[in-house]
C-alpha cells in the first residue's frame, strides 16, 4: 500500500529529460491512484502552466462536500511540495 508520503512526481518510467508538465501529470496520476483506492474518487490534470494547475475531479469526488478538502489539502498541498512555484490549483 502506498502512503501519501511515498508519492513521487517521477517514476522509473519517467525519462530524465521529462518536462515539468510531464512530471506534474505523473504526480497527479499518482495522487489519483491513491484517492481512487482509498476514497473512490479521481483527479485528472487538465492543464498546467507553471503557476496554475487545473484538474478535473470525478468519481466519488464529484459533488462531494469534502472535494475542496481533497483539492486543496491533498492535491494542492502535495503538488506544492514538489513544485514550489505553483500558486493555484483549480477544479474545472
Amino acid at each position: 500500500m502506498t502512503s501519501l508520503y511515498e508519492i513521487q512526481p517521477e517514476t522509473e518510467d519517467m525519462p530524465a529529460n521529462a518536462t515539468e508538465e510531464e512530471r506534474m501529470n505523473a504526480l497527479i496520476n499518482s495522487l489519483s491512484a491513491y484517492i481512487t483506492h482509498f476514497h473512490g474518487g479521481a483527479v485528472k490534470m487538465v492543464g498546467y502552466d507553471g503557476k496554475t494547475l487545473q484538474v478535473k475531479m470525478s468519481g466519488a469526488c464529484e459533488g462531494c462536500d469534502l472535494a475542496p478538502v481533497t483539492l486543496h489539502g491533498w492535491v494542492e498541498g502535495t503538488a506544492k511540495q514538489f513544485f514550489p512555484d505553483l500558486e493555484t490549483v483549480e477544479a474545472v
